[in-house]
C-alpha cells in the first residue's frame, strides 16, 4: 500500500466536512421517543392524578366563590389563600404551581420501584397540606403498585397550599376516598406548623384544624411537645403495621412532625435514601427514625428538585398534559446505523488522510517490454 507522501489537499478535508454533516444529520433523524421502565404504571398513576385534581377542583367551585385564577392561574382549585387562619409558614408561589403536574406521580412511581416497594407492602407516609396534589400523586402511585400507605398528616399548610380551613388536605382527601381515586387516607393527624400543634397559629386557627380532623373522622395526635408528637406518630405507624414492618418511608412537604427540623433538606437529599448516615440531626423527626429502623427513606420536600432530574415541564401554565416528560418517554438512537456509519466515516478519514489517491487513481498502466 502506497502512503501519502504529503500534505491533504484543502478540497479533500472539505470533502469529508460535509460528508460528516451529512452523516450527523443521518444519526440525529435516527432517534426516536422509547418509553421508560414501568410506563403503565406511570400513565395509570398520572391520569388518575389528573382525576383526583379535578375531582378537588370540582368540590371547591361547589363551595362557591370565584378560584382566585390570578394566583391559580389553571383554575385547579389547589392553590389556597396566601394568608390564612391555619397558614403555618412561608411558602413559594412558584413552588406550589409547579406541583401541580400530575406527572409527578410517574416520578413517585420509578422512586417506589427504585426501593423495592411491592404488592402489598405497608409504606408510612407522613405529609402536610402544602402540597395537596403532591399528597394525592404519592398515595395514588402507592396503591398504584399494589402496596398500602399508611398515611398521618400535619393539618396545617405553608403559603398557597391548603389553607383554606374549609378545604384543607383532610377534606381534599376525603374526596378522593368518596370518588374511589384513593383507597386508604390518614390514619391520624396533627394540627401541624410550630411543634406540630400549632404554635404560631391563632387559638381559631388550632381549632379549626382540629373541626377538620372531626368532619373527616381522622383521630387527632395533639401532645404537648413536638418530641412527644413525634413518639405518638411512631406509635401510630407501628399500631397501623402490626407483625408487619414497613417496605419505605416518605415524607411530602415540612411537616415537623415528619422532618423533625426544618434543616433536614440541608441533611436529606431529596428523592430515595437507602442509608442517611451519621449525621447530626437537630431533631429526629419520623423520617429520621424510620432510617435509623433501617427502612429506606423517599424525601419530598417539593416537585422543584425532581423537575429537572426527570425531565417534568418546568413551565406550571398550562398543567401539563399527562404522558409528557423524559420520565415517560426519552429518544434513543439507532445504535446499530450509528456504529455502522461511525465504522465507515473512520475507514472514509483513513483512506483520503494517509493513502496516496493520486497514485492509484490516475497511475498510467505500464507498457509491455519497458
Amino acid at each position: 500500500m502506497k502512503y501519502r507522501p504529503g500534505r491533504v489537499h484543502g478540497w479533500a478535508l472539505l470533502a469529508l466536512a460535509v460528508i460528516g454533516l451529512l452523516l450527523l444529520g443521518v444519526v440525529e433523524r435516527s432517534r426516536s421517543p422509547e418509553a421508560q421502565p414501568y410506563f403503565r404504571e406511570k400513565m395509570q398513576a398520572a391520569t388518575l392524578t389528573r382525576e383526583a385534581l379535578e375531582a378537588i377542583r370540582e368540590v371547591r367551585l361547589g363551595m362557591g366563590g370565584p378560584i382566585d385564577v390570578v394566583n391559580d392561574p389553571n383554575d385547579t382549585g389547589l392553590i389556597g389563600p396566601e394568608f390564612s387562619l391555619i397558614t403555618t409558614s412561608r411558602g413559594s408561589h412558584d413552588a406550589k404551581l409547579r406541583a401541580l403536574d400530575p406527572n409527578m406521580a410517574a416520578v413517585f412511581v420509578q422512586l417506589l420501584e427504585r426501593a423495592g416497594v411491592a404488592e402489598g407492602d405497608l409504606v408510612a407516609v407522613g405529609m402536610s397540606g402544602s402540597y395537596p396534589l403532591l399528597n394525592a400523586a404519592m398515595l395514588i402511585s402507592i396503591e398504584t403498585l399494589g402496596a398500602v400507605p399508611v398515611p398521618v398528616t400535619s393539618v396545617g399548610s405553608s403559603m398557597w397550599g391548603a389553607t383554606d380551613p374549609e378545604l384543607t388536605w383532610l377534606d381534599m382527601e376525603a374526596i378522593l376516598l368518596d370518588r374511589e381515586i384513593i383507597e386508604h387516607g390518614s390514619v391520624a393527624a396533627s394540627i401541624g406548623g410550630g411543634d406540630d400543634r400549632g404554635r404560631g397559629l391563632p387559638p381559631k386557627g388550632r381549632e379549626l384544624a382540629r373541626e377538620a380532623a372531626e368532619r373527616t373522622n381522622v383521630p387527632l395526635i395533639e401532645e404537648p411537645s413536638l418530641d412527644e408528637s413525634i413518639v405518638r406518630r411512631m406509635e401510630i405507624y407501628d399500631e397501623a403495621a402490626g407483625d408487619a414492618g414497613y417496605a419505605l418511608y416518605v415524607n411530602v412537604g415540612g411537616g415537623l412532625g415528619s422532618v423533625g427540623t426544618s434543616r433536614l433538606d440541608e441533611l436529606v437529599r431529596p428523592g430515595l435514601s437507602r442509608v442517611l448516615g451519621t449525621k447530626n440531626f437537630p431533631r429526629r423527626g419520623a423520617l429520621v427514625r424510620m432510617a435509623d429502623r433501617g427502612v429506606p427513606v423517599v424525601h419530598v420536600p417539593s416537585a422543584d428538585p425532581f423537575i429537572d432530574r426527570y425531565g417534568l415541564t418546568i413551565d406550571p401554565v398550562p398543567v401539563p398534559e399527562v404522558g409528557t416528560g423524559g420520565i415517560f418517554y426519552q429518544d434513543h438512537y439507532n445504535v446499530p446505523l450509528v456504529a455502522v456509519l461511525a465504522v465507515l466515516y473512520g475507514f472514509l478519514i483513513f483512506v483520503v488522510v494517509r493513502i496516496d489517491l493520486k497514485h492509484y487513481l490516475f497511475r498510467r498502466p505500464r507498457s509491455e517490454g519497458s
